[in-house]
């Protein structure tokens, strides 16, 4: 089972558990921790609180005083008991999974107030304006996971030639739906927070909805492609009175 070639399985702590699929991030990494999570989510342990999947690896954080009532015959620890069932759960996964993405497109008006940044992306690699917004709503950008703030995704997919450092200094607000550029990633902040990355444009759709059963919109497997809007159309979806849906394609 190509699952448990190069995985480790280590406690972090007393009640949580973390498989490490690879040391590199790649999309055979990504798919496996994927498969996994959908696993999770359609037969999860009573014993299981949560599970956060990242880059290479899942963390499984669980109730010990849970799996010791469920397993009352054994008289091992609880970690290694979870140990023992999530192996289990991963010799019965496929190791080539299908993978078939939800395509979610978002709105983004580039430039301006929305995104102070722009100018400086496009000198730092000797572009224009023009050519950084072409070249960023070109791509398709695969969410690796979901964190740093709530429902913030981390993406994979942009290109090498609008890659641009950090700030020196961090902004200590940045809007929801800023859209900006850290090294090779970009990201949209889904919410007002202190931020250090280069902001180029913002989106008036929310991301995250705390009231909602799912709040982030966007999950680890989602395609996200950025569409360029102009500033008219960015006021018209913000405040339109009816509800605010991304493009599933």
């Amino acid at each position: 089972m190509g699952y448990n070639k190069l995985m480790t399985i280590k406690p972090m702590g007393d009640c949580a558990i973390t498989l490490k699929f690879s040391e590199d991030i790649n999309i055979d990494t990504h798919l496996k921790i994927k498969s996994l999570s959908e696993y999770l989510d359609k037969n999860p342990f009573e014993w299981m609180v949560e599970y956060v999947p990242s880059f290479v690896s899942l963390t499984i954080f669980y109730n010990p005083l849970e799996v010791i009532k469920e397993f009352s015959e054994k008289s091992d620890i609880p970690f290694n008991i979870v140990k023992s069932q999530i192996e289990k759960v991963l010799s019965k996964l496929e190791e080539k999974v299908i993978d078939n993405p939800k395509i979610v497109e978002i709105p983004v008006c580039y430039g301006g107030e929305f995104g102070p940044d722009l100018s400086f992306v496009a000198e730092h690699n000797n572009l224009t304006i023009e050519e950084v917004i072409d070249i960023h709503s070109s791509f398709e950008n695969r969410v690796y996971m979901i964190g740093f703030a709530p429902g913030f995704p981390y993406l994979a997919g942009m290109s090498n030639r609008i890659s641009t450092p950090r700030r020196i200094t961090p902004r200590l607000s940045i809007p929801a739906g800023s859209v900006g550029i850290a090294g090779n990633q970009t990201g949209v902040y889904p919410i007002s927070t202190p931020g250090g990355w280069q902001l180029i444009g913002r989106t008036p759709v929310d991301l995250f909805n705390p009231q909602s059963e799912s709040p982030s919109i966007l999950k680890a497997g989602d395609i996200v492609k950025f569409k360029e809007i102009l500033r008219k159309e960015y006021y018209e979806i913000k405040y339109s009175k009816e509800e605010k849906i991304l493009k599933w394609a």
